[in-house]
């Protein structure tokens, strides 16, 4: 069996898979808000835990913030910053006294998805998380890119794709560019651009709901922020050329970009139009994905 543990910001969540990919356990503990080395304990508490209630030991895989650095095997690019610079991998294995396997908490949501969820079956998947930032990671034949540098997948901070003149140089972006994917994509930039056009205050995804609903100047956000995803995305398909693409985070949960995106992104792709099968998907398992993912980081002999 396998355990997955979601390592979050303010919550670790852990599950048990069987051999069919069956939950047989499930638990989640507040992330400690204190030392580094607290977060290890917790981390180990938690796989202790589950490995009692199954009544197994279990192969452990970890989705995390940010990415292990090739050159030093320490945790970098983290937004939980307490974890940088911190030997992460090391300091589990030794805890938990077994080889732990870890990836960024993107590249679970696609490994989750491409094996038993949306895009189960796909040679290549692209998922993307979409909310307070916006990330991505890759899966090839059910495992997961890294990349030399680990960074494979981070989408979010690359330039939006064929930019507006109104859209230079872009807003500054807490990497220290400007104009990131991430600064046009996020949860709380299209809430902030409704807010200056509108003066109205809405969540991202009601903004969403008002649009399907009839609302013209929710209606008019989403198009300009559909248009800008389906440009991002097109870069994504360019290169990589997947077959699905999983959309996960909290705006994941907007109905309309999955018949819009794909519509608007016909425009970008360097394809014939009509001839453009990569599917644009919702995540079966929601925010379950990830923790679903990182069990998966050890698939099927």
């Amino acid at each position: 069996m396998r355990i997955g543990i979601d390592l979050g910001g303010t919550k670790i969540e852990g599950l048990v898979l069987d051999g069919d990919g069956a939950e047989r356990a499930r638990l989640r503990v507040a992330t400690p808000n204190s030392a580094y080395e607290d977060t290890v304990e917790a981390i180990a508490d938690l796989v202790a835990e589950l490995e009692s209630r199954v009544g197994a030991r279990c192969s452990v895989g970890i989705g995390h913030p940010g990415a292990i650095s090739p050159a030093t095997g320490l945790i970098k690019n983290a937004n939980s910053t307490r974890l940088n610079g911190q030997p992460l991998r090391a300091d589990l294995e030794r805890r938990l006294e077994r080889e732990v396997r870890m990836q960024n908490d993107a590249n679970c949501l696609a490994v989750s998805e491409a094996s038993d969820g949306a895009a189960a079956g796909c040679g290549i998947v692209f998922g993307v998380i979409l909310g307070t930032g916006v990330g991505g990671g890759v899966v090839i034949d059910g495992r997961p890119l890294t990349g030399a540098q680990a960074i494979a997948g981070e989408w979010g901070h690359n330039p939006l794709p064929h930019p507006r003149d109104d859209e230079r140089p872009g807003a500054r972006c807490y990497c220290g560019r400007a104009g990131c994917i991430e600064t046009w994509l996020s949860g709380p930039r299209l809430q902030a651009e409704f807010e200056r056009r509108t003066s109205r205050t809405l969540r991202a995804t009601d903004i969403a709901e008002a649009a399907l609903d009839g609302d013209e100047q929710a209606a008019e956000q989403m198009e300009i922020y559909c248009d800008r995803l389906a440009r991002a995305l097109s870069g994504v398909i360019n290169i990589l050329d997947p077959h699905a693409i999983v959309l996960g985070g909290g705006l994941s949960r907007m109905s309309l970009l999955y018949d819009r995106v794909p519509e608007l992104w016909k425009r970008y792709v360097f394809s014939e139009p009509d001839l453009i099968v990569t599917r644009l998907l919702p995540p079966r398992f929601g925010d379950s994905s990830g923790v679903r993912g990182a069990a998966w980081l050890w698939p099927a002999d």
